[in-house]
């Protein structure tokens, strides 16, 4: 049980006892009071949650708009490359022996297009420094 609701407990329970000491004619004034302590327990952790959505979108526009994700780690992509290795032995086997050099690199620019095809999924910002910049007559790439 967290502190706060052993707090909201405590007075729950003092909003009790005085009502029975005090009687029904102040039963409402009792409720309003408990009720008014409940809605700012509630606004606080409205506010602690807001701030903290705040904080992560900051850090999402400082991250270039780019939100991590759990899937998106250095292991899924080691894991990828290594199965894609894995499998290009026998496709290769299987594609070199079939149609030779014409079926080899079939195969091989498949596992490479999959492979580009991952990086851009999961860098989204990886192919964007290839174009050039508009209207510059220099001969820079974007960053």
């Amino acid at each position: 049980m967290d502190a706060r609701d052993t707090e909201l407990k405590k007075e729950l329970n003092a909003t009790l006892q005085a009502r029975r000491e005090l009687g029904d004619e102040y039963e409402s004034a009792l409720v309003d009071s408990f009720m008014e302590k409940v809605d700012q327990r509630i606004d606080g952790a409205v506010e602690r949650r807001m701030r903290r959505q705040l904080a992560e979108q900051q850090m999402v526009a400082a991250r270039g708009g780019r939100s991590p994700k759990p899937t998106d780690s250095f292991g899924e992509r080691f894991g990828f490359g290594i199965v894609t290795l894995v499998v290009a032995i026998p496709l290769s086997a299987i594609g070199g022996g079939i149609a030779n050099l014409s079926g080899l690199l079939v195969t091989w620019i498949g596992i490479v297009g999959v492979n580009v095809v991952q990086a851009a999924r999961t860098n989204p910002g990886l192919f964007r420094g290839w174009r050039r910049k508009s209207g510059k007559s220099e001969d820079r790439w974007e960053d």
